[in-house]
């Protein structure tokens, strides 16, 4: 499938040289940065783009980030056609002017030149631990308007021909919380950009410059030969799927995302007209994030070893209505729009449950859940906890769903509790599963986990975006839904039920609950093997009521042993229920 003009040695060594290039850009990242979201939570991701901007090589790192390198690369490529140079290196976040996806996630890129002549780029994008606006974190889901969320950056050079802009450093450190953290994560993001530089400049070296050139046009061409052979696999046709954001604090929600998704030869169409129209709320997703959640949704069915090159993309057809929820326009707020593009890779998953039953997992916990705690130490100085937690995923045809391992679009990490501790004044009270929460099935849905979190200093902002109460993870192919998520703010007799989007004073003392969602489950419980139920009862997942109730397993007390007998006739007796109920 490669071309015949195509070493084939040559190009499985540019690639991997590629790929391990973006990972050690990553790898840098994570040991220098200075907040917790970056180094902790990992929130941030790499690529190496062609000079016209096409994704060639990603890192292993944020799915729904990479989406925007393109339109990223495309602004500063028009608004600076011309002026690019040797030691140059830009900024930019802003959804409307620059690719950009939301006020935290900054863009830094650096061109690389080959003999003066414009070659790739080398970028990082990352989460920055606070931008400005609302609350601390930049993450409101309360703004109306995208004024309110901070601090827009239009592509600008951050070094021009090596010489730092420093009244851009002065002007950003200015609007922002925690100024020595976000400087950090940008120090960090360009000594990644330099690593990056460093290895291509190497494989220019060894390889010639038009020479890697014709191999990153194979990888291209090669990603788009393999992802058409996967699709022309699937069945055609037509498959439709809705899936709904909660978005309690909108007096129009819920908010829907609705898919139609058309398979036709080696192509697939995929149509989000039906969405809801864009909201007064930060949860709107600009068209490049849309654009990689469908991406990545189809990208989890293909096989892993096809290229992280933007020629998959080449046969998905994507049609995104403007003003809408997946597709905003100017001044749309947008600060929390991760949830938006979560669900619409539930969204497209769905759709695709339909083509391929047999490939597809159950729904997850809807993506991380983000708490954002932010205020003023004793001391006077700023500080912004922003801990995203995830990990429960629905569970697949072959297998449970994992606790721990995060949404497929973010692929964060849990922050470290001792770290959260010792850099905010919050102490963590209670972290752990929840038993019976994830739904039955013949593979079960990942638990779900409670996070409780005590503010020790004075009054400060607390900021929720979560989701999956009203409408659960569902389950696929007769399994059940997972549990619904909750947000409980001071739990005891004067508790207080909080939406899943919600932005609240926390005093000092105060407490918030989140329970997560349950994975859903996958296949008909009643076929979920025995032996599977009681380990899940030995280990604490299960309830012996549930392993009645909802699997048909009959676990003898106190002894804890299987009933194999008593299952059996239980088993039988829930079958004929079931089938006198549907004739």
């Amino acid at each position: 499938m490669i071309n015949e003009n195509t070493d084939p040695i040559t190009f499985e060594v540019v690639r991997n040289g590629l790929d391990s290039l973006v990972d050690e850009m990553a790898i840098t990242v994570m040991r220098t940065a200075y907040s917790g979201v970056v180094r902790d939570a990992l929130d941030y991701s790499t690529a190496f783009c062609a000079a016209d901007g096409q994704v060639i090589a990603q890192g292993l790192t944020i799915m729904l980030h990479l989406g925007s390198f393109p339109a990223a690369i495309n602004s500063l490529l028009t608004k600076f056609e011309g002026r690019i140079n040797v030691g140059d290196v830009f900024i930019l976040n802003d959804p409307y002017t620059s690719g950009g996806m939301h006020l935290p996630d900054v863009y830094i890129i650096k061109p690389v030149f080959a003999d003066k002549s414009l070659h790739g780029f080398v970028g990082v994008v990352a989460h920055q631990a606070d931008m400005g606006g609302l609350v601390p974190g930049s993450n409101s889901t309360e703004s109306v308007e995208i004024y309110q969320e901070g601090l827009r950056i239009p592509t600008l050079k951050l070094y021009d021909a090596g010489i730092p802009n420093e009244a851009i450093f002065d002007f950003i450190e200015t609007n922002v919380r925690l100024p020595v953290q976000v400087r950090g994560d940008m120090r960090s993001q360009l000594a990644a950009c330099d690593i990056g530089e460093r290895a291509i400049l190497d494989l220019i070296t060894h390889y010639g410059a038009e020479n890697l050139n014709g191999y990153y046009d194979a990888l291209l061409d090669y990603s788009e030969q393999r992802a058409r052979s996967e699709i022309s696999a699937l069945p055609d046709g037509v498959f439709e799927f809705e899936d709904f954001i909660d978005a309690e604090n909108l007096e129009d929600g819920p908010v829907r995302i609705a898919v139609k998704l058309e398979i036709r030869g080696d192509e697939i169409f995929v149509d989000l007209d039906g969405s809801s129209p864009q909201v007064p709320a930060g949860i709107n997703a600009p068209v490049p994030f849309t654009y990689a959640a469908v991406y990545g949704a189809i990208r989890l069915i293909m096989d892993p070893d096809i290229p992280n090159a933007a020629g998959y993309h080449r046969p998905i057809h994507i049609s995104v209505p403007e003003g809408t929820v997946v597709n905003p326009v100017h001044p749309a707020p947008v600060a929390a729009r991760g949830i938006t593009g979560f669900r619409t890779m539930d969204a497209v998953l769905g759709a695709l449950a339909q083509a391929i039953p047999d490939r597809v997992p159950a729904d997850g916990e809807g993506g991380n859940t983000l708490i954002s705690i932010g205020g003023q130490r004793t001391d006077g100085s700023q500080y912004a906890l922003v801990d995203f937690f995830g990990g429960a995923r629905g569970g697949g045809p072959t297998s449970d769903g994992a606790e721990g391992v995060s949404h497929p679009a973010s692929n964060l990490a849990n922050s470290p509790v001792e770290i959260m501790e010792v850099e905010n004044p919050v102490v963590v009270d209670d972290y752990e599963l929840i038993q019976d929460s994830g739904g039955a099935g013949k593979f079960r849905g990942a638990q779900s986990y409670v996070k409780q979190i005590t503010n020790l200093g004075d009054a400060a902002t607390l900021q929720l975006r979560s989701d999956k109460r009203k409408f659960p993870p569902y389950g696929l192919q007769g399994g059940s839904t997972g549990s619904p998520s909750l947000n409980i703010l001071n739990p005891g007799a004067d508790e207080t039920l909080l939406p899943t989007l919600a932005q609240v004073r926390l005093e000092r003392g105060g407490v918030i609950r989140h329970e997560m969602a349950g994975g859903g489950g996958w296949g008909d419980p009643l076929t979920r093997d025995p032996t599977a139920v009681l380990e899940d009862v030995l280990d604490g997942r299960v309830s012996i009521n549930s392993a009645k109730t909802e699997y048909g397993v009959v676990i003898s007390e106190p002894q804890n042993r299987l009933d194999q007998g008593a299952t059996d006739l239980l088993r039988s007796t829930m079958l004929q229920q079931r089938e006198s109920s549907n004739s």
